[in-house]
């Protein structure tokens, strides 16, 4: 079992939402070395006591945990089975878990390579955005052998409220292929509700509290149309990352000879989105496109 006494874990990747799931590990007393690509990002954690580590093969080295929260699979790849990356650096028996939204095939690519050296690995993308990981209740989709789930399951109840085990390697990205699938259609959904309550000449705020009550409800239209409707389109899940993951759930589905026109279609317009220079602002920006 993992405790604060018998573990050191590494967390690599300290953005929005990295940050805030690091600190709750902490905050249950666990030693921690993180490592970003920006150390200006991991500045907070450091302050509170966390250890920097300069590469991911200096935090393999050291830690016997190690969590990723990075941006695109490119950068999965490199930090796991680059030639200074996890797999070839971690020590045998260390757990590594992958929590970024990636390539179901590459987690099975690198929980083969890491069973070669020892090594467990876990892919365990989540949902829930910057308010989830603040408060620690994230949805956590796991994939892996069930073994190192159950033994890795007492970190990840510290970042989230809902850890559900999916199946073998890969199975947790999957899981997170379906999540994505449904929140794009449904953006578009909330958006164009959003703006035909303005178009009616409704207040959009009392028709919020009608209609997320009733059989529309959804996460989406609870949490980030009062940030259309405030203006408030700071990043609680980056516009170009959302374009990734629709990228990644497309090219699956073509993998399974599936259709895919609502996810097609939102995907198409958040490219035109991130062309226009909102690659960088939150999912909720979509509301611009009706806006414009």
């Amino acid at each position: 079992m993992f405790t604060p006494e018998n573990t050191i874990i590494g967390f690599i990747g300290t953005g929005v939402m990295g940050k805030s799931m690091a600190g709750h590990l902490m905050a249950a007393g666990y030693p921690l070395i993180v490592y970003s690509r920006t150390k200006e990002k991991a500045l907070e954690l450091l302050e509170k006591g966390a250890e920097w580590g300069g590469t991911p093969r200096e935090v393999a080295r050291k830690a016997n945990v190690v969590i990723t929260m990075v941006g695109y699979p490119t950068d999965v790849e490199e930090i796991y089975l680059g030639k200074d990356g996890l797999v070839s650096h971690a020590k045998a028996g260390s757990y590594l878990v992958d929590m970024t939204t990636s390539a179901p095939s590459l987690a099975v690519k690198i929980f083969k390579a890491a069973k070669e050296r020892g090594i467990h690995t876990i892919d365990a993308p989540v949902s829930g955005g910057d308010v989830g990981a603040k408060e620690a209740k994230l949805s956590i989709m796991v994939g892996g052998e069930e073994a190192d789930v159950e033994a890795i399951r007492p970190l990840l109840n510290l970042m989230g409220s809902t850890i559900v085990y999916q199946g073998k390697a890969g199975a947790g990205q999957h899981t997170k292929m379906c999540n994505q699938i449904a929140i794009a259609s449904n953006m578009i959904g909330v958006c164009e509700a959003i703006v035909y309550a303005e178009k009616a000449g409704l207040n959009p705020e009392s028709v919020l509290k009608s209609i997320t009550t009733g059989a529309a409800g959804s996460w989406s239209l609870s949490n980030l149309a009062p940030r259309m409707l405030d203006g408030n389109f700071e990043p609680g899940f980056y516009i170009k990352h959302f374009i990734k993951d629709m990228k990644i759930a497309l090219d699956e589905a073509a993998q399974m000879d599936m259709k895919v026109p609502g996810l097609d279609l939102a995907k198409k317009l958040y490219v035109q989105l991130a062309e226009l220079g909102e690659e960088n602002s939150g999912t909720q920006a979509l509301y611009k496109y009706w806006k414009s």
